[in-house]
């Protein structure tokens, strides 16, 4: 994807060089990102783990706040700093303003004002609004902070492990998450959180797997958006990342049958399907999962 001229984000907080530990899976009282699935895919292939039962207490719960440093890094450090430690880094930095600028223009078509998340890097350990951020829980979406947490290691991981490589596949990861902060910011995520209070389990999974899908679509509007900035082989890589990280994939992986009641993030058919609706059509209004009866 061509970004390389691209402005970097001035929404930037960065928390690396205070980390330290092993991974572990705390998984609940955060909102789940597109890479907790995976990353949890592979605690299953590697530990033998059932990524499911891990999953249990997750969903979109948000946890008591704690303090986190605001935009630019430790240290005093500013967002361009942050930006340039690497270019896994910048990249990260560019896909997030290109997503400000697009999110920007759709909302102000709407007469309404958009009101950009925050990307915080961290190395192995942070803390987020939602607890702790750690690496074994792939990228994720803190509501209680409007704030994306990322640790960049995890595109290593999202290449050599599940074959999904490419600078798009990165970008698909961030422009999901910045999906859930739309979510948010829109009142869908608080509707979703209501109704699950009083849903069975498998209700309660269904919505969150519409709530991921949705946020699949929302890329795909993003993408969309951009097209001129799109190669040529960018559409498969974000294609396969999207494959790679179905709940019925994973599940096939660890060696169990895929239970579709337990699905919380979707199957790989349908994060597919709704990420190409996204590139097809550009248009938000055209991402409601919920008015959909069978997804």
């Amino acid at each position: 994807m061509k970004l390389d001229d691209y402005r970097t984000s001035d929404n930037i907080s960065d928390q690396r060089g205070g980390g330290g530990g092993g991974p572990r899976f705390p998984i609940g009282g955060g909102k789940m990102g597109i890479g907790t699935i995976l990353i949890l895919g592979i605690a299953a292939l590697v530990f033998g783990i059932n990524p499911m039962e891990l999953m249990q207490g997750g969903g979109m719960t948000g946890g008591a706040p704690v303090q986190t440093q605001g935009p630019g890094a430790a240290g005093g450090q500013s967002a361009d700093q942050s930006c340039a430690v690497d270019e896994k880094s910048k990249f990260s930095c560019q896909v997030l303003a290109s997503t400000e600028d697009t999110w920007g223009a759709l909302f102000k078509e709407q007469g309404q004002t958009y009101q950009p998340a925050t990307l915080t890097f961290y190395d192995r350990n942070g803390q987020s609004g939602c607890g702790a951020a750690q690496s074994a829980m792939g990228p994720f979406y803190c509501p209680a902070d409007n704030g994306i947490y990322l640790d960049t290691s995890f595109f290593d991981e999202l290449a050599t492990r599940f074959g999904a490589s490419g600078d798009f596949a990165q970008a698909y990861v961030i422009a999901h998450e910045v999906g859930h902060h739309i979510q948010t910011i829109s009142g869908r995520s608080d509707q979703v959180r209501r109704a699950q209070r009083t849903a069975s389990e498998a209700q309660g999974n269904d919505l969150q797997v519409r709530m991921e899908l949705e946020a699949d679509c929302y890329a795909g509007v993003w993408a969309a958006r951009n097209r001129e900035r799109i190669e040529p082989g960018d559409i498969e890589e974000g294609l396969t990342a999207a494959n790679a990280i179905g709940d019925d994939t994973l599940q096939k992986a660890a060696g169990r049958r895929p239970v579709p009641e337990s699905f919380t993030h979707g199957t790989s058919a349908q994060r597919m399907a709704w990420l190409k609706k996204g590139l097809s059509t550009g248009d938000p209004a055209q991402c409601d999962t919920f008015s959909t009866a069978r997804l």
